[in-house]
């Protein structure tokens, strides 16, 4: 059987350029927004996140990591004229934090659901009818089929959909052509990797710095970088003691 290269080089350089190879970064076939982040951006089949089809974002606690890691991507969203719709929040939305990351409110909708059943059918409802720019859904609960079926309504359409799942989901098979895990790092970092994408794997998580915009003004630099601030060695104390002046006892 003759080389891979050799086999591109005999077809169109149409068709050539169209072929995808296992241990290459797969070419989305529709639009991506960039992370906000050159070094993840390069990790992302076409340089951010894909639109038209399901990506996962893992976190240890759900509304912990969400936004650090996805508020550029969304105030692109709505720079871009479009609107960013939330599915079942864990908490009530904090409008001055997410108007910190450049997110207005009418550009905003947040839609309360009771049940896992609602959760799902509400996101399948938003990319199918594709009026959002981007859909975030907390689907902790969510089975492979309840993804696949969602994957089948967003292939091929604009919009931007993000399942946000539990750390504990990772060893479960998904449909999603790109899974990201996220976790906190040191001094304000997140500790990112790319669990899955039509590419080869991901070798070294990235630590990417994410200190919250709401923060950014009030941190000195050592507050910034806690986990570098000298530590005390062992029996030290925080007091600065210093000696007791010697006062002279009077005559009696």
């Amino acid at each position: 059987m003759p080389p891979p290269a050799l086999v591109l080089a005999d077809l169109p350089s149409s068709v050539a350029r169209a072929v995808w190879r296992g241990d290459d970064l797969a070419r989305p076939g529709g639009a991506v927004v960039a992370s906000g982040w050159a070094a993840l951006d390069a990790e992302l089949p076409g340089g951010g996140w894909p639109c038209g089809e399901l990506a996962e974002v893992l976190s240890p606690q759900p509304s912990l990591l969400e936004w650090r890691l996805l508020g550029a991507a969304l105030q692109q969203v709505t720079a871009d004229g479009g609107c960013v719709v939330l599915v079942g929040p864990p908490k009530p939305p904090y409008m001055p934090g997410l108007q910190a990351l450049g997110l207005e409110p009418r550009q905003l909708i947040w839609v309360q659901t009771e049940t896992p059943a609602q959760r799902l059918w509400a996101t399948e409802q938003l990319v199918q009818a594709e009026t959002a720019g981007a859909v975030l859904a907390w689907l902790p609960q969510a089975r492979t089929e309840h993804l696949r079926r969602l994957q089948s309504r967003l292939q091929g359409g604009r919009t931007l959909c993000i399942a946000l799942r539990p750390e504990g989901v990772r060893s479960e098979a998904s449909p999603a052509g790109l899974r990201v895990l996220a976790q906190p790092g040191p001094d304000w970092t997140l500790r990112v990797q790319v669990l899955k994408r039509r590419g080869p794997l991901q070798e070294q998580a990235l630590v990417l710095p994410a200190v919250p915009r709401a923060l950014e003004a009030v941190l000195n630099r050592r507050s910034r970088l806690p986990g570098r601030s000298p530590s005390l060695s062992a029996g030290a104390r925080h007091a600065v003691v210093r000696p007791a002046p010697v006062r002279p006892v009077p005559a009696g």
